[in-house]
């Protein structure tokens, strides 16, 4: 069994349908119109507000996106500009969030920092209670900056360093990286987390986006729904995967599996339907073009930092993957986005605890887009109130419910 991915993380390959379950986790049906991103599945095409996701890698920045995913167009130089300094301005936490920080326990997952944070983070909004698309925006660019400082903080923090001050001088990304490892990245390695973070910034309504858009048609505030989009992208079905597969990378190692065993690992995995997670996904169904774009980035990064042989294993399993199945008669299962960004995320400084809560600052474009039009859809006055319905399978005594009997007579 393959570790198929949505969004990130790993979906079992049974299908509801398969079993005989009339419940399929709401596969298939629409819930929203939306304007933001879209995947053909059987050409391997995405796109964020009709832009492919290769050119927005290859000529866009992260400020630059996520001013797409919240407006829906590109800016010109003035309203890039104007972003940028919304960002540098909010990249100092308040006072208070760090000195909280400080009081945590030093075990506590980063993901569960982050998502206790958002909260914090809300305190701290002085346009929590506006309820304006503007604000919202002004709120979104916020947000998204602060999300990566808490994850930086925290990470400093817990292993005992000092917090660092923001770089004016750094993109987002790169400025991430500086507080992040304490080391100010090359521009080629600050770009590259950029490209990976705009790979990641929107995905459609994943479980964590819809997540989310639930939150939001309540009329919740922004950052209500974003705790509920961290807490989904923290269960194992759904983020963590590229954590897996660096995980998976390391048990290797440590096991002397070189790129000459490989055929046998993989054949063995598959016979005992075990999980090798980063291959396949639940919505590809060729290829995931942001694994394609990553694997180049990946490849680089690893020749420039003497890994190589870490990137050529990762490889070599990806291309026995493909064997296997052809040789068992079945469609090809390609890589997605989790299988290189560990090793890259790794390379760059970011043990494995924090891999998933690097998705997480990274989709918070996407799911502040998501909110915000949920928030103020076209279509309608108000957020439509989602309320799906369940069927019950549960004991009925009579038709008329069973009959409540004291303890004693029980």
């Amino acid at each position: 069994m393959l570790g198929l991915a949505d969004g990130s993380g790993s979906w079992e390959v049974t299908m509801a349908a398969d079993v005989g379950l009339k419940n399929t986790g709401l596969r298939g049906v629409t819930v929203a119109d939306s304007k933001i991103s879209d995947i053909d599945g059987a050409k391997g095409i995405l796109i964020y507000r009709g832009y492919r996701i290769e050119d927005l890698a290859e000529h866009s920045s992260f400020e630059e996106t996520l001013y797409l995913l919240l407006n829906g167009s590109l800016p010109d130089q003035g309203g890039l500009l104007s972003l940028g300094k919304q960002m540098r301005e909010a990249r100092n936490l308040p006072d208070f969030i760090p000195e909280s920080l400080k009081r945590w326990p030093r075990s506590a997952a980063t993901m569960d920092v982050l998502q206790a944070a958002v909260p914090l983070l809300a305190m701290a909004d002085p346009e929590l209670g506006i309820e304006t698309r503007a604000a919202n925006e002004r709120k979104a660019v916020r947000v998204v900056t602060r999300m990566a400082a808490v994850v930086s903080a925290w990470h400093r923090l817990s292993h005992g360093f000092e917090l660092l001050p923001p770089d004016p001088e750094l993109s987002h990304a790169g400025n991430f990286l500086w507080q992040f490892t304490g080391k100010r990245p090359s521009p080629a390695m600050a770009r590259d987390l950029e490209v990976s973070m705009i790979l990641q910034a929107e995905h459609t309504l994943n479980a964590s986006t819809f997540a989310c858009r639930e939150v939001a048609s309540t009329r919740a505030h922004m950052y209500a729904g974003l705790a509920a989009g961290v807490g989904a992208l923290s269960g194992s079905l759904h983020g963590g995967a590229n954590a897996q597969v660096m995980k998976m990378l390391l048990e290797l190692e440590r096991a002397g599996v070189g790129e000459e065993d490989v055929a046998a690992w993989v054949k063995g995995k598959l016979d005992r339907k075990e999980t090798i997670m980063g291959m396949g996904h639940a919505v590809y169904k060729t290829f995931d073009p942001r694994s394609k774009i990553l694997r180049q980035i990946t490849q680089r990064l690893a020749t420039e930092t003497g890994q190589e042989q870490r990137f050529r294993l990762l490889a070599r399993i990806e291309e026995e993957c493909h064997k296997e199945f052809e040789r068992r008669g079945k469609p090809t299962v390609k890589s997605n986005v989790d299988y290189y960004s560990g090793l890259l995320d790794f390379m760059m400084g970011i043990p494995i605890d924090a891999m998933t809560a690097m998705f997480a600052i990274s989709i918070a474009a996407g799911w502040c887009s998501h909110i915000i039009e949920e928030k103020f859809a076209e279509a309608r006055q108000e957020p439509a109130l989602y309320r799906p319905s369940s069927e019950y399978t549960g004991r009925y005594c009579s038709p008329d419910g069973c009959e409540y009997l004291a303890v004693a007579a029980r």
